[in-house]
């Protein structure tokens, strides 16, 4: 069977060549590049409905009301929570009762990590009781906590020069904050170095580009072979206030209490919903199906009996299937801190509502619209791995990958990663933005959901703005709805749509390498 669909697919490949017609999958297209950009500019009235609808029309402010309605109800979404099923059950039933197709969910394992009761309590050279937010993952203190000796440290190789004063003692980690990806390597690799050295704990300053006196939390890792230890976040002032009083010789002595756990993986599911394209035929995928039958089957005794009885009463062969897609995804999921709204309610809801204005227009693009609601981002993209594992083997099939995790404030542009053609036809889709002031074109697309992808050669996209802005409030208490702004989401939805919408009718898949 698998030789006969190659030879029929072989057979397609070069009639498409010989005819002259848009070649899909890795083919070189017989078009050039003008009539392209000819065929993409076709697409303005679309585009300016799309907008008039988002920014002016009766959709204004939906993504943000809906966004409200869950984050005030359902709270911060930690992996393996209670709370983040809940809100996984009530995302699927809002997506069906949104009018879109193939809605389901494709069940996953994910980490189940909980906090406990926390804190942090300088003894010497003052008593000052410090904010503390442990770290994702990290394991708990002795019931009666961890009191020591603080050894403050810029980077990690003054830890290397100073890791005879480091045995038995705290580390804490004063690291400037640069950028983000320089100053993250702390919170997830600074509980194992200090390890390394004998350390009994570590406190990371919060990578946070501006603070008022809030820790931010976030995923730390272990590494086989080394000792684990507590390991927690601090606020940039204690940070700061310890590296002063070290630096003028003071001795300080601090109490760590932390009652974290970990617990066996949880189940969990990615939200999935569609917009089926209007064009290219779709193969069951029966075998995978099938798989995917009995992977629900683990389900009974976990969910309520009108949702298992549902997923077998559910049609399952949509869920897997050959066909042309173009994704568009944020995570569900959050630290159990502030409401999650920013990081990734934002990102999630206007993804959701890129699909719902296409639908109220009455467009059907000529390729799947594909939304997930990534599950278990946080801990490292677990949720988007398997998922990425079940459906890789169509990976040729996927024309862009989109996911928007940094924030939904007012767009800066679309930041991209793919072949220098591809990036030209992107381009221009994106003067279709316009009347939005939205235009820009920058490297290095990427998502900690949608990089398994990336990384095998599949388009991929991610929508950039203020990133000072997302980096004060992010893994914080202060990651709550009053950060977020109506009109901006309106804007950033409308970016989603346009830009998912039209690659993914444009009559030829975006080039690869």
């Amino acid at each position: 069977m698998k030789f006969h669909v190659f030879v029929f697919v072989g057979v397609v490949h070069l009639l498409s060549l010989n005819s002259g017609k848009a070649v899909y999958g890795n083919g070189i297209s017989q078009r050039t590049f003008q009539e392209i950009k000819e065929e993409i500019a076709c697409y303005g009235d679309v585009a300016k409905a799309i907008i008039n609808l988002a920014v002016y029309g009766k959709a204004q402010n939906r993504s943000y009301e809906r966004l409200a309605l869950l984050v005030d109800t359902v709270g911060p979404r930690l992996s393996g929570s209670k709370s983040l099923e809940k809100a996984i059950q009530i995302m699927h039933q809002n997506l069906q009762e949104d009018g879109l197709e193939n809605v389901h969910l494709e069940p996953v394992k994910i980490p189940h990590w909980e906090r406990g009761e926390e804190s942090a309590v300088m003894l010497e050279p003052r008593i000052h009781k410090m904010a503390v937010l442990g770290l994702g993952g990290s394991t708990g203190t002795p019931p009666e906590g961890i009191t020591a000796e603080v050894l403050v440290v810029t980077s990690f190789d003054e830890l290397q020069r100073r890791a005879p004063e480091a045995r038995g003692k705290i580390v804490v980690y004063n690291q400037p904050y640069t950028s983000y990806s320089r100053a993250v390597q702390y919170r997830v690799q600074g509980a194992v170095e200090a390890a390394k050295v004998g350390a009994l704990a570590s406190l990371i300053r919060s990578v946070a580009s501006f603070s008022i006196y809030s820790p931010h939390t976030g995923i730390q890792e272990y590494q086989d072979g080394v000792p684990k230890i507590p390991t927690a976040c601090i606020t940039v002032e204690d940070a700061e206030m310890m590296s002063r009083m070290a630096s003028r010789g003071s001795r300080i002595v601090i109490q760590l209490k932390m009652g974290a756990k970990n617990y066996p993986d949880a189940d969990s599911f990615n939200t999935v919903a569609e917009i089926i394209g209007s064009k290219y035929p779709e193969q069951i995928r029966n075998q995978g199906t099938r798989k995917l039958r009995n992977v629900y089957n683990w389900r009974i005794a976990v969910w309520p009996s009108w949702f298992v009885s549902s997923l077998y009463n559910l049609d399952m062969g949509p869920l897997l299937k050959i066909c042309m897609v173009v994704l568009v995804s944020g995570h569900l999921d959050s630290w159990d801190v502030g409401q999650g709204a920013m990081d990734d309610g934002g990102g999630a809801f206007i993804s959701w509502e890129a699909l719902s204005l296409i639908k109220d227009l009455g467009l059907r693009p000529k390729r799947t619209l594909r939304l997930v609601l990534w599950t278990a981002e946080e801990q490292g993209g677990i949720g988007a791995l398997q998922y990425y594992q079940l459906h890789k083997a169509n990976i040729s099939n996927y024309s862009l990958v989109m996911e928007s995790d940094l924030g939904t404030f007012l767009p800066s542009g679309l930041q991209f990663t793919g072949s220098d053609k591809a990036r030209a036809i992107v381009e221009e889709v994106m003067c279709l933005l316009q009347p939005i002031n939205v235009t820009q074109v920058f490297r290095a697309g990427e998502g900690t959901d949608i990089n398994f992808w990336i990384q095998a050669g599949v388009p991929g996209a991610s929508l950039l703005d203020d990133l000072y802005k997302y980096f004060s409030f992010h893994h914080s208490h202060g990651d709550t709805m009053t950060v977020m702004d109506p009109k901006q989401m309106n804007i950033a939805a409308a970016v989603w749509a346009v830009v998912s919408y039209v690659i993914a009718d444009m009559e030829e898949m975006l080039p690869r390498s």
